[in-house]
């Protein structure tokens, strides 16, 4: 299988490459990306730079363009793609249909990949998403189970990638409602999740105090590892219920479901992370190439050793085995 790793910078794609990626993602500094931040991403230059460095190491490169064009802002998500495929790009990860449309028309030998953004979850919506695009690949929104995974894969002609390690969104992909009512900035529409400027944190007698945007999502004890501040894994009161309503502030780590991933059929396993630096990068990409060759030569898998770069320093195989929420 191949394994995809995340590059928020030109120096952690020289190190996703140098640790041994079969495949890098990326974005053009805009917000045309789902991980619009500052300090992150790609100029043009550094793009077709990233893309040399990549190919001449036998790795390849997928420029995301995966946010959701604004009304007669489109021609800077066209852009993007054409400037994608002129730096080189193996291929685009695109999530609006009209993106895609326009892709399909205009850029016929780009191979084109359907963003977890999309949220395609079932085989009609991937067969949609081929027959009218020639979408060759589909990322698999993290709500599935490995039987499910299988199921479709037997439905559909097109290769599946799926997430294997990082961030665990609880949300249809990028359509959080909750982030764009603490901060006004949408995840789908310009790319920033729980962004950075709007974070706060605070001593206080009981411990840390996390905030975004103004509300409280975490009191962290002292000496306790503190979650990042993302509104979906903080602490609410619903009816008698106070805690983690929509999920635990967790990371995924399903590096003992590679097995079963393979045999459903899966082609390319994902991991999150662009926001996480090189030293960060290079380690979980090290851990999963052996991993993923450990797989392919019917070895039994290393032992993980991640756990201490995963979310609140725990662990979840999410939605794959049904655990998760």
């Amino acid at each position: 299988m191949e394994l995809v790793c995340p590059a928020g910078t030109p120096a952690a794609l020289r190190a996703a490459v140098e640790a041994g990626a079969h495949a890098i993602y990326c974005g053009f500094a805009d917000e045309t990306n789902a991980r619009n931040f500052p300090g992150l991403n790609f100029s043009r230059e550094e793009m077709a730079d990233a893309v040399a460095h990549a190919h001449a190491r036998g790795a390849k490169v997928l420029v995301a363009i995966n946010t959701f064009p604004r009304a007669g802002g489109e021609a800077m998500w066209h852009r993007a793609v054409a400037d994608a495929e002129t730096a080189g790009a193996d291929a685009v990860i695109l999530a609006d249909p009209g993106l895609l449309a326009h892709a399909a028309e205009h850029h016929p030998k780009l191979r084109l990949h359907l963003s977890v953004q999309a949220a395609a979850a079932n085989p009609d919506a991937i067969n949609f998403y081929a027959e009218a695009f020639g979408v060759r690949r589909v990322v698999l929104p993290r709500v599935l189970t490995v039987a499910e995974i299988t199921a479709i894969n037997r439905e559909i002609d097109v290769e599946t990638e799926v997430f294997v390690f990082g961030g665990l969104c609880v949300m249809a992909e990028g359509r959080c409602s909750l982030s764009s009512y603490a901060t006004g900035r949408s995840p789908n529409m310009n790319g920033v999740c729980s962004p950075a400027s709007h974070v706060v944190y605070s001593e206080e007698p009981d411990g840390l105090r996390a905030a975004l945007g103004g509300f409280t999502i975490h009191r962290t004890p002292p000496g306790r590892p503190a979650p990042y501040p993302t509104l979906c894994k903080g602490c609410f009161t619903s009816g008698e219920q106070t805690g983690h309503v929509f999920e635990d502030p967790v990371s995924l780590d399903a590096t003992q479901l590679i097995p079963a991933l393979a045999r459903a059929g899966v082609s390319a396993l994902k991991i999150e992370g662009r926001q996480r630096s090189r030293a960060y990068v290079a380690e979980v990409v090290r851990a999963f190439r052996a991993a993923v060759e450990a797989e392919a030569a019917g070895l039994p898998l290393p032992v993980s050793l991640l756990a201490r770069l995963t979310e609140g320093q725990a662990a979840t195989t999410g939605a794959y085995a049904k655990t998760w929420r």
